[in-house]
């Protein structure tokens, strides 16, 4: 099976996912945008080809953050989803301080794990930094972008409000990242297009998927 059909698949997938927590309730969403923020940190480090475009093995994820808390901000309201993001910020803190104290505990004998585990948590502090700006910037800026639509529409246009929010958030997001954890190491233009190219497709497949929670509400 190609990297572009797992793709598409493991988007569905992770989509899929988000719909069915917001089914279960907004806990539930809460729970997925934490679990996505974890495994985001560590897939990031899984570099692949998709489309011809270099790719990271947490776009797919991250890009499903966005559909969680766009389902927060419609049907919850603003307060909540800001509280979601935040929440998840906190989760990831707490995930790459208690990575870094396992790393430093010296392994048994019978040990085997500590070097996969190292090469999977230890930290590039620009690669950090640039992470955590970018999550806190984009997913306020998409929150406040979607209810903004959201009001200016009254309510009607969800596609507007979803791609649109999403469109904006994922430019300033792909920027935030790339400038801080890659400025004069690689070209950081052709970094933001390719990343922000791979999101934009995520985004556009999670459409029907707040179609679809309009139908589950009822």
């Amino acid at each position: 099976m190609n990297n572009e059909l797992l793709f598409i698949i493991m988007s569905l997938v992770s989509l899929s996912f988000v719909l069915l927590a917001f089914r279960l309730g907004k806990v539930w969403l809460v729970g997925i945008i934490c679990a996505n923020v974890i495994l985001m940190n560590i897939f990031v480090v899984k570099g692949m080809y998709l489309f011809g475009l270099a790719a990271t093995g947490g776009n797919v994820l991250y890009a499903s953050i966005f559909l969680a808390t766009d389902l927060l901000c419609e049907h919850y309201g603003k307060k909540e989803a800001m509280r979601a993001v935040r929440i998840g910020f906190f989760v990831s803190i707490f995930f790459l301080i208690m990575s870094q104290f396992i790393l430093r505990f010296i392994p048994a004998d019978y040990d085997f794990a500590q070097g996969a585990m190292k090469t999977l948590f230890t930290l590039t502090p620009r690669i950090v930094l640039g992470s955590m700006a970018a999550y806190l910037v984009s997913q306020h800026l998409d929150v406040w972008l979607f209810n903004k639509i959201k009001e200016k529409t009254q309510g009607r246009m969800l596609w507007l409000r979803n791609n649109g929010s999403t469109f904006v958030s994922q430019l300033v997001d792909s920027a935030i990242f790339t400038v801080i954890a890659f400025a004069g190491v690689y070209p950081l233009l052709e970094l933001i297009v390719f990343t922000y190219i791979i999101k934009i497709i995520v985004a556009v497949l999670d459409t029907p998927f707040m179609y679809f929670s309009k139908m589950i509400k009822r």
